[in-house]
């Protein structure tokens, strides 16, 4: 009797296990969609920022975005997703975990969200590639290509995978302030405020252009930059509707709101030229198309349609506003990096507070037991952006100053008038030379 009793007993045992996590086929096929899609905005942010250049600048600006492709490529699989979503190790500062290791240990990982683990990882790794790249755009046409690399790759390890510890591991600190952690559904602050911060400390640090604001640096291609535009639209489908790392509504929302804060962002943008020029630019349709996107990022998983097409006319007034301070400030952010993506970025982290979807809120403050208000949100948001600005922009003057006194980062004067594409590359990007 003792026998069969011990028997039954672990019969049920077995017969009540948890059961494996299985892969979702639908699930899978559309996060591996979405992880071809953010890719795809790589070249399409070579082709915007290498469009917006001088001719002899054209090859070297693009190979800032492609460069990232490699050099991020390599590091993420490394010790790049470890440092960024491993089990929190110095008090939080940073993940790591042995598994993830040239992702080793994954090779069999099904995730609760029923993708592979390696689907979730080269998903994560291109937001990990494309935010250096935009760094690029603030100090165009004046850098050494090797301190470039070597900067990106310090700053991936000791800027970006903090930062992304902090807002998207399950043990980050900021993920958990609060009644639900910081809102950044799919990379408002992860990914450009922290690139956007950056780009104005390496603006002002490396000084400006030769000859600038003096000469005229006309874009060389703007049919490119459009193009370029287009690509980062498309693209950009895959970074917000892809962070929901699933395939229901809450995809087919962050779908949504993405392309209404793009088209506001483009709309209000040429209105605003229209009133003040009297024509609208297509470098201005352009704009105002990546400030809508920016601001949406973070805001995407939280917001109606009413709330992305006012956080996307919002985007693209204070981006219009940021660009026209630099000019008159005279610093010299040479394809308004911080202009948009940082500033659009703040704008969108912040601003998203006072259009959250009620059920939200309702949610969070059930977590609390209480009562959440925006404006306790806002506190949230307000700290998250803060510590990013600060954290980012620190730490990356430190990373400046040692790749500038080491290995050299602004190029000289010679170089420069001769172009990135001839002294750093040996090549030119149309046949052509232009030492303007």
């Amino acid at each position: 009797m003792l026998f069969l009793s011990a028997a039954s007993l672990f019969h049920q045992g077995t017969a009540h296990a948890a059961p494996a996590v299985v892969t979702d086929t639908g699930t899978t096929a559309w996060m591996l969609t979405s992880t071809a899609l953010v890719l795809l905005m790589i070249p399409g942010l070579a082709m915007f920022y290498g469009g917006l250049v001088r001719t002899k600048n054209v090859i070297g600006t693009m190979m800032h975005s492609f460069s990232a492709m490699v050099i991020i490529g390599v590091l993420w699989p490394l010790f790049g997703y470890a440092l960024s979503f491993g089990h929190g190790i110095l008090g939080g500062f940073v993940g790591w975990d042995n598994r993830y290791f040239m992702l080793q240990g994954i090779d069999d990982t099904i995730m609760p969200t029923h993708i592979p683990e390696y689907v979730f990882a080269m998903f994560q790794g291109k937001f990990a590639i494309i935010t250096p790249a935009l760094i690029a755009g603030a100090f165009a046409e004046r850098v050494n290509f090797k301190g470039y690399a070597v900067f990106i790759a310090l700053w991936s390890v000791f800027v970006y995978s903090p930062i992304c510890h902090w807002v998207w591991a399950a043990d980050g600190f900021l993920f958990n302030l609060g009644a639900a952690g910081a809102i950044d559904f799919a990379g408002g602050t992860v990914v450009h405020i922290s690139s956007g911060i950056t780009a104005l400390v390496a603006a002002l640090y490396l000084g400006k252009r030769r000859a600038y604001p003096n000469n005229v640096m006309h874009p060389n291609n703007l049919v490119m930059t459009l193009t370029g535009a287009g690509l980062l639209w498309v693209g950009w489908f895959g970074f917000n509707a892809g962070s929901a790392i699933a395939s229901d509504l809450a995809t087919a929302r962050a779908l949504t709101v993405t392309q209404v804060a793009a088209a506001a962002g483009a709309f209000t943008w040429m209105i605003i030229e229209i009133f003040q020029h009297g024509k609208a630019t297509s470098l201005g349709v352009a704009s105002g198309i990546l400030a809508g996107l920016v601001a949406i990022t973070p805001a995407a998983g939280v917001v109606q349609p009413s709330g992305a097409f006012a956080l996307g006319a919002l985007a693209a007034l204070f981006c219009y506003t940021a660009i026209l301070i630099k000019s008159k400030l005279g610093y010299d952010d040479s394809l308004d990096a911080f202009g948009v993506h940082g500033v659009g970025g703040i704008v969108g982290a912040l601003a998203l507070v006072f259009f959250i979807r009620p059920s939200w809120m309702a949610d969070a403050a059930a977590k609390v037991g209480g009562s959440w208000t925006v404006w306790q949100q806002l506190g949230v948001q307000a700290t998250a952006v803060g510590v990013t600005l600060v954290y980012a922009g620190l730490v990356s003057f430190i990373l400046l100053f040692l790749v500038e006194k080491t290995i050299g980062l602004r190029i000289s004067e010679n170089d420069e008038m001769s172009g990135l594409d001839h002294s750093m590359h040996g090549e030119h990007g149309y046949g052509l030379i232009n030492l303007n």
